[in-house]
């Protein structure tokens, strides 16, 4: 994206504040991400609903904005990005207000929903914003600044979301973004409006964006009343799952028959491209389900707080911030597979080590896998993006990072439905087969009345079974992870750079 004409780079203190505008606008997004994770059991108790239906919170979210991210493009180029970049600072302002006054599941989710359809062009259009106003030799100080409030956001997202929620409420996760978006839009309004680019009344495909909707909702939708309906035994399931195959069907051949597609999905025949967003897709399906599934745990189950369960889910990120400078420095000196394979085994490794957890485990049995785990990511998340990015031409680099972004984004969400769901199944197994090979006549023997030693019983068999389960959920993401680590070597050896400024 060229300059527009006599707009000049910002210098001192200006640039300082459009660039924190930007920064400051992107966290808000992503920190929204991972905030209510820790909330789920706030927020489900206080609405009246179950744990895992709950996590319709995050996941409706991750989808709305997985479907809108593709859009970016096309909005930038029709409506102008600094457009764009406010009027969805301000949609996200008024969804989020409308998320803390929510009375009702169903109303959370929908607004959720809106709010992640608003906020989606925030992440491409402050990125490309960054880029517009730092002068050229300062390119990478912004892409810096920008990428760091990337990786921050889902660390603090954790800590603010347990910390507030057990403070004031979880009301409260949503409204701390007001004064921000104030901040953000109005620093933007002053300071950015010189930045926006030409206006071209590109067509939009209509039907490809109709038929995008209809399958990855009716897959959604699917993934999470399933746990209800009892699956397939269900005729609404069986024909959510009809709407969603035949929705995808009909997507794939008009996108790949439609002039002017929603989505270039001629990307996917390079093997690079293919593969490596194959293998962070699984990857990142198989870390998401862990940040999802571990605070439920640890509040359901072991009698944390939501701040306490922030503060044990919030060191993933150190090591991620620390070894990032490294990964990146590493990345066109070593094959980019090898550092790719390192990065996911070693959270293979890590996934591994969860599945010794017990109920008597202490606070830093937990937190050093969290800790841990960090040091791979930088390696695993650079790596994927350089080597599907530098496998396309330099003009489908935009188009392919959006899809990217796509196919990550969802496959967070379907994990995060598949994974509570298998949680809960392997729960009620493990108790039914615990309580198989119980003696009861020791516990009745203990001295306790028999109504309280069976209510102990009871408890320590439920507790113990929610463990097994866990333990397993993370046996499979390690099985996840090496099947990730594995198949990047499909994928021929990157033939040079790649300039991911381009992505938006």
């Amino acid at each position: 994206m060229q300059m527009a004409a006599g707009a000049q780079p910002l210098k001192g203190a200006k640039l300082a504040l459009g660039g924190f505008a930007l920064a400051f606008a992107n966290f808000m997004v992503v920190l929204d991400i991972t905030i209510a994770n820790v909330s789920v059991p706030h927020i489900s108790g206080s609405l009246a609903a179950a744990p895992s239906q709950g996590t319709w919170v995050i996941t409706s979210y991750a989808v709305a904005e997985a479907i809108c991210v593709p859009l970016s493009g096309w909005l930038a180029a029709r409506f102008g990005a600094v457009r764009v970049f406010l009027m969805s600072v301000l949609g996200f302002g008024l969804f989020s207000l409308l998320c803390g006054l929510s009375q009702s599941l169903g109303m959370l989710i929908v607004f959720r929903v809106f709010q992640g359809l608003a906020g989606a062009p925030i992440m491409p259009m402050s990125q490309t914003l960054m880029l517009r106003i730092f002068p050229p030799e300062k390119a990478p100080m912004a892409l810096g600044l920008w990428s760091m409030t990337t990786v921050v956001a889902p660390i603090a997202g954790p800590i603010f979301g347990g910390t507030i929620s057990d403070t004031w409420s979880w009301n409260w996760i949503f409204f701390i973004n007001m004064p921000v978006v104030a901040i953000c839009t109005t620093l933007g309004w002053r300071l950015l409006r010189r930045y926006e680019t030409p206006m071209v009344r590109n067509p939009i495909d209509y039907v490809g964006l109709g038929l995008l909707v209809v399958w990855v909702g009716a897959l959604q939708v699917m993934l999470d009343k399933g746990r209800e309906e009892d699956w397939f035994a269900s005729p609404f399931i069986v024909a959510l799952a009809i709407i969603m195959v035949l929705g995808l069907i009909a997507f794939l051949i008009w996108e790949l028959t439609e002039k002017n597609p929603i989505i270039d999905l001629s990307v996917f025949r390079n093997r690079g491209f293919t593969i490596g967003v194959l293998s962070q897709s699984a990857t990142y399906a198989a870390f998401f389900s862990s940040v999802v599934l571990i605070p439920l745990f640890l509040q359901t189950n072991l009698g944390y707080t939501a701040t306490w369960s922030g503060y044990a889910t919030a060191f993933i990120g150190i090591m991620a911030v620390i070894m990032s400078p490294i990964a990146g420095m590493l990345i066109g000196k070593v094959d980019t597979r090898l550092l790719i394979t390192a990065g996911v085994t070693w959270l293979g490794m890590v996934s591994l080590l969860r599945t010794g957890w017990a109920t008597q485990m202490d606070f830093f049995t937990i937190s050093l896998p969290q800790f841990l785990q960090g040091f791979g990511m930088p390696f695993f998340f650079i790596g994927t993006t350089t080597l599907a990015l530098g496998a396309v031409r330099p003009e489908q680099t935009a188009s392919a990072a959006g899809i990217q972004n796509f196919m990550r984004t969802l496959a967070g969400a379907i994990a995060t439905s598949v994974a509570t769901t298998m949680w809960e199944h392997e729960t009620k197994l493990t108790r039914a087969e615990l309580v198989g090979v119980l003696n009861p006549e020791k516990v009745m023997t203990s001295g306790l009345p028999v109504a309280q030693a069976r209510m102990a019983l009871e408890r320590l068999v439920d507790t113990e079974a929610m463990t097994i389960a866990t333990n397993t959920i993370f046996l499979g993401s390690t099985m996840v992870f090496g099947v990730a680590a594995a198949i990047i070597w499909l994928a021929p050896a990157p033939k040079g750079p790649v300039d991911l400024s381009a992505a938006h």
